[in-house]
């Protein structure tokens, strides 16, 4: 690192933050001598990040917006503490010039670009003007002043479809919706509007020409406050779902040395242009024909930093400190090497249909050979007010093939029980021949989500027997004898809206005879002592974990496939009604209901938007299951709702 007397010592540190990245910040700060102080809400109070800092203020509230959103008390706890600089981290109050200035104006650091580089980039429509003054190539569109209906209508219009709603302000996907036809124009900046506002404190929209089948290519740029700044090549973050990234590799498997070269001068550009200092990324759609456009800049620290400090050996925070103390940049842009390649998946709270889940968390594992930046702990709650994101693994290979094999051991290997999470949905990904291939593009999903739920459905029935059988002599369902039984056991057990009734016979020497159906399997179930279960069906052996969700169900973990499994000795032979024949609606997970939009009498569609519910910082669509009519509503915008709770209910 440079040996450049700083201008400025940091001694010691708030992070204005929460969760991993604040504990990933004070990795680094402890390193370099400097003391941490931790901020917190109510439902934070006992969370790692707190746990591990030097001190910690609490902020009281439960709410971002009473607790990490609120200026006066992250400086008046930077006052208490003693801080004498601040680092954001991502998210929150990262982005927010008026928090940066706010900070300088108590007489702190701050880790970060100047109020007014945040100011002319992190708006998304100046930070286009910007760009093309500097001839970085944008994407046709309309960023002006007027935001009325009329005239985005009449811009969209010229414009042609489809195209993008994006809001100006903010990031992570909130406020932007892709339209493909006129009519769906108006719905489209309404929820736009509302999720950006909800968001960012600004509901500013812009329109652009939308990309079909482009790549998601950003480049992490750094710069000093001497005038010098280079870049620290890209990363793809083509694998999204509702806008947001779940992978990110680098280098991108579609840009080459002269491609990067490109993408890198005009990222360098466009900062040098806002007067920029610190970290940031340039944010690139990437077409078929390798010609690319600017989507916006972050000026903050990327939740994807890790995958660029992996291909190049460097810490980023600890440039963002020096840089922030008046340190020249450490190396320049012909000195950066780039060595091998780096994947990194986002581990969240939620199912396959990326629905997000509260709860506690029963048991927890790190992987073995693997970076995984993360806040979870056995008996930590999962709350509904902030981000769903649980951590994010991190692998390194030689070679790209090799960082996925590396990465999938890595997911297998990731214990955490007690709450749905996308663990398995990420291994099915990287298994997929499209993403093997450095093919997958932004719709990837789009269009292969369905099939690949189906493989995560079949990869459970396959291990659905060695579940059940791991469960029962865990503790579980049927609650097995201690001593051998020459009488069959008959079990019941309920995997989604299906029965499994299965009979177990005891032989001697641990022995078993299962019987499901007219299927006959030869079995066994060893318990090692660390509690695992070992179960071998017809030769194959796995090694079975389980635990008990507090509504009763079980959540037992083979490998890399979830599987959720509740007693259904009482259920009927026919198991329980489906969703298609259910007469009431519940939600799905914690959160706000932010619109009702049927009334009751109406008749409505399979498919149809009925509410919609905020949870842990997104808007989701509540859907009918089936065509009914709306019998009676229970809830109204603004009313909390709870797993199961009661939505509305249909005419039978």
């Amino acid at each position: 690192m440079s040996t450049t007397t700083p201008t400025i010592n940091i001694s010691r540190l708030l992070i204005a933050n929460r969760g991993e990245i604040a504990r990933r910040i004070m990795r680094t700060a402890h390193r370099m001598g400097m003391a941490t102080v931790a901020v917190y809400s109510d439902v934070d109070a006992q969370a790692l990040h707190v746990q591990e800092a030097g001190s910690a203020v609490a902020l009281g509230g439960t709410l971002s917006a009473d607790s990490y959103l609120r200026i006066d008390k992250l400086l008046a706890a930077a006052k208490a503490a003693g801080a004498d600089a601040v680092h954001p981290g991502y998210g929150f109050l990262s982005e927010n010039a008026e928090f940066a200035q706010a900070v300088l104006d108590a007489g702190l650091t701050w880790v970060g670009p100047p109020p007014a580089a945040i100011r002319a980039l992190g708006n998304k429509s100046s930070a286009k003007n910007l760009a093309l003054q500097q001839n970085v190539p944008c994407l046709s569109g309309y960023q002006g002043p007027d935001q009325s209906d009329t005239c985005l209508t009449a811009e969209a219009d010229k414009l042609g479809y489809p195209l993008m709603v994006k809001a100006a302000a903010g990031g992570g996907g909130r406020g932007m919706r892709l339209v493909l036809e006129p009519s769906l124009l108006q719905a489209a900046l309404h929820s736009a509007r509302s999720e950006a506002l909800s968001s960012f404190g600004s509901d500013e929209l812009l329109l652009e020409r939308a990309l079909l089948q482009p790549r998601h290519v950003e480049v992490q740029v750094f710069a000093d406050a001497h005038g010098q700044c280079i870049h620290l090549g890209e990363r793809d973050c083509s694998v999204q779902r509702r806008h947001q990234k779940l992978i990110e590799e680098s280098p991108s498997p579609a840009v080459n040395a002269e491609l990067r070269e490109r993408m890198g001068a005009c990222a360098v550009a466009l900062a040098q242009a806002a007067g920029y200092v610190g970290a940031g990324t340039v944010e690139f759609l990437l077409d078929e024909n390798g010609d690319f456009f600017l989507m916006e800049m972050n000026t903050r620290l990327q939740v994807e930093h890790p995958v660029t400090e992996a291909v190049t050996g460097l810490d980023l925070v600890e440039w963002q400190l020096r840089i922030a103390q008046g340190e020249v940049l450490p190396l320049c842009q012909d000195d950066v090497v780039f060595r091998g390649h780096a994947i990194e998946v986002r581990l969240c709270a939620e199912d396959d249909d990326f629905s997000p889940h509260a709860g506690r968390v029963q048991h927890f594992s790190e992987p073995a050979h693997a970076r995984f930046d993360h806040a979870l702990q056995a008996g930590g709650e999962v709350t509904p007010f902030y981000d769903s994101m649980l951590g994010k693994l991190i692998v390194h290979g030689a070679t790209r093939a090799q960082a996925m094999d590396r990465l999938l051991a890595a997911l297998a290997g990731t214990q955490v029980l007690g709450l749905p999470t996308n663990r398995a949905f990420l291994a099915a990904c990287l298994a997929h021949p499209v993403f093997r291939a450095g093919q997958a593009l932004i719709p990837f999903l789009a269009e292969h989500g369905d099939g690949i739920r189906k493989t995560l459905q079949d990869q459970q029935t396959q291990v659905l027997l060695p579940a059940v059988l791991g469960l029962h002599f865990h503790g579980g369902a049927g609650a097995a004898q201690s001593l051998p039984c020459p009488f069959g056991q008959a079990l019941r057990v309920l995997h989604g809206e299906q029965v499994l009734a299965i009979t177990v016979t005891e032989t001697g020497a641990g022995g078993l005879e299962v019987s499901s159906g007219a299927q006959q399997h030869a079995a066994a179930c060893v318990r090692g002592s660390d509690g695992r279960m070992r179960v071998t069906v017809d030769g194959l052996s796995r090694t079975v974990l389980a635990c008990r969700v507090a509504d009763g169900r079980w959540h037992v973990q083979i490998g890399a496939t979830d599987v959720w499994l509740k007693d259904a000795s009482f259920e009927p032979a026919a198991g329980v009604a489906s969703s298609s024949q259910a007469t009431e609606l519940r939600a799905p997970f914690n959160g706000k209901v932010i619109a009702v939009k049927v009334s009751a009498g109406e008749s409505v569609k399979r498919g149809d938007t009925l509410l919609v519910i905020e949870s842990m910082k997104l808007e989701h669509a509540v859907c009918a299951t089936r065509d009914a009519v709306v019998a009676a509503i229970s809830v109204e915008p603004g009313q909390q709702t709870a797993p199961g709770q009661p939505l509305l209910r249909f005419e039978a």
